[in-house]
């Protein structure tokens, strides 16, 4: 069973659910992004999605966006990423996944890369722009590794989309909770618990929400539903409007620390 399958178990256990919160990794910068790791843990979150930065991140919002062009900026790739998680490793044994796109992952080289990921510690990966028809190459090398590979359910998923991705996915499935890129929403789609309740004939496996989760308020109603709430935009959007790396860090940790209340 891999980590992120048992931290699920302990959840699901305790009757809690997770709070998956996202970051850039490199933005604002590679020590900024470890100190990030650390404060999430302490402030309540379950597992963590790393972003890998990309120049055309189709499926993100202008927040997410800015981001990884900063980040991108800053010298950032997968190997000063997968160098980052081994250096936290020392530290901390929080799930770490990371969220991209493929290209990066197929010029380090599938086999390479899947490789290198289990050795730094990193337990699964989300590549948006890979449907599990074009994932078998990428899948055979995660699985081979031990790493869970993780699909997007959306809205306009039918039946058969949801058999497919049920069938591939390990870890847990990730529900978009919209249609469009990510970012910040003022309110929620009405039909997400409709949304779960069908992904849930078709699987065991955990499934989490994200995409324009933006409060507590957001977090707790998605919880009582999801078995886990994913937030992305909001904490990059604190990150941009503080004024200092120190100031960052202490409202995102307060942030997610409120998010994690707010969800019981």
């Amino acid at each position: 069973m891999s980590k992120i399958s048992r931290t699920f178990e302990k959840l699901r256990s305790e009757g809690r659910k997770a709070l998956i919160p996202f970051i850039t990794a490199g933005y604002p910068d590679i020590n900024t992004t470890e100190k990030f790791i650390y404060e999430l843990e302490k402030s309540g979150a379950d597992l963590i999605e790393l972003g890998v930065p990309f120049s055309d991140p189709m499926a993100d919002g202008p927040v997410i966006q800015m981001a990884s062009e900063r980040s991108l900026a800053n010298g950032t790739n997968l190997k000063t990423i997968l160098e980052l998680v081994k250096k936290v490793r020392t530290k901390t044994e929080i799930p770490i996944i990371l969220m991209g796109y493929y290209n990066p992952f197929f010029i380090y080289g599938l086999k390479r890369f899947s490789r290198d990921a289990n050795d730094a510690g990193v337990d699964g990966i989300l590549i948006v722009d890979l449907p599990p028809e074009e994932a078998g190459e990428m899948k055979a090398q995660t699985d081979s590794a031990g790493l869970d590979i993780i699909f997007l359910l959306a809205p306009t998923s039918d039946n058969k989309r949801i058999n497919l991705i049920t069938k591939n996915a390990t870890g847990f499935i990730y529900y978009v909770s919209l249609t469009g890129v990510t970012g910040v929403r003022s309110e929620l789609d009405r039909d997400i618990r409709k949304q779960i309740t069908k992904i849930r004939r078709k699987t065991n496996l955990p499934i989490g929400v994200g995409f324009g989760i933006s409060s507590p308020v957001h977090a707790k109603r998605v919880a009582k539903w999801a078995d886990a709430v994913v937030v992305g935009s909001a904490i990059i959007k604190i990150v941009e409007n503080s004024s200092s790396k120190k100031q960052m860090v202490q409202r995102v940790s307060k942030f997610v620390n409120d998010l994690k209340k707010a969800m019981g």
